[in-house]
């Protein structure tokens, strides 16, 4: 069911602007990376990966903890652990709770340096509520256009999409003309985390019902994607994609596992650790 982004705003009526003039990559960062994980204890494979992404031991790390509670979570902390773990020797700590500071150039001015930024867990709202559309949203956005990476782990990893997930359930009231949005540094995707671990993995399907240009991925715990372009492997656990678009699957999910590789713009099975190259 390979299908080009030109012709992909003709297969799905109900996208937006944006969609239509798509070009290569669709989905990701035409440079950069993305890694999104689903909560709970990572590999540390996965933050190695990261640090990896961003240039190594002498990568430079944000951390931005602002989705946890005001004194942080242990996912936060656990995350500043795990990366000087990995190796990051130069690790920095960004976070507020006000916008109007977010959007000040000193605030933000670490981001014109790091090499790599990565959003611990709590709540994917209050990252958006404090971030969205400030000059720091803007500096990440040119961390990724200079070919840094961007992660992030449960909430942090919702925010990176561009609609944005509340609360893990699909809400009647952001069927509007204006739905909830994320980061967009994944675009026309919709993420959700603790998938299983939690009992959500029914609900993405209403929010692909409604929102039918959004390609859903839900993680396990312990389980990461790592984007590159329109490429998505996988890592760690496995990783639930929903696609309502796709003709050959009476319910739109399929679930791929450690190693897989997915083309998100094309939205196929390029590479299963199961069963070899499997185009569709």
């Amino acid at each position: 069911m390979a299908f080009a982004c030109a012709v992909l705003a003709a297969a799905l009526p109900d996208r937006g602007a944006e969609a239509q003039v798509c070009a290569q990559p669709c989905v990701g960062s035409p440079r950069g990376a993305i890694i999104a994980a689903g909560g709970g204890r990572l590999s540390s494979s996965i933050y190695e990966r990261f640090l990896e992404l961003a240039g190594g031991p002498d990568a430079r790390i944000v951390l931005i903890p602002t989705a946890g509670y005001e004194y942080g979570t242990h996912d936060g902390w656990t995350a500043i652990e795990e990366l000087r773990r990995a190796g990051a020797q130069k690790l920095e700590i960004l976070h507020t709770r006000s916008t109007s500071v977010a959007d000040l150039e000193a605030f933000a001015a670490p981001l014109e340096q790091a090499t790599g930024v990565w959003f611990s867990g709590g709540h994917q709202w209050r990252l958006v509520d404090v971030y969205l559309d400030t000059r720091t949203h803007r500096k990440l956005e040119e961390l990724l256009a200079r070919g840094g990476v961007i992660g992030g782990n449960s909430a942090g990893a919702s925010a990176l999409a561009s609609f944005l997930v509340r609360r893990g359930e699909y809400n009647g009231d952001l069927v509007t003309a204006t739905p909830p949005r994320g980061f967009g540094f994944l675009r026309n995707v919709a993420l959700d985390q603790h998938l299983l671990e939690r009992g959500r993995e029914n609900e993405m399907f209403e929010v692909v019902k409604r929102q039918p240009q959004l390609l859903g991925i839900g993680l396990n715990e312990g389980s990461a994607i790592v984007v590159t372009g329109d490429l998505a492997r996988v890592m760690g656990g496995r990783v639930a994609i929903y696609d309502v678009t796709d003709p050959l699957s009476l319910i739109p999910l399929r679930w791929l596992g450690p190693g897989d590789a997915y083309d998100l713009g094309a939205r196929r099975i390029i590479l299963s650790e199961a069963g070899g190259n499997r185009p569709r």
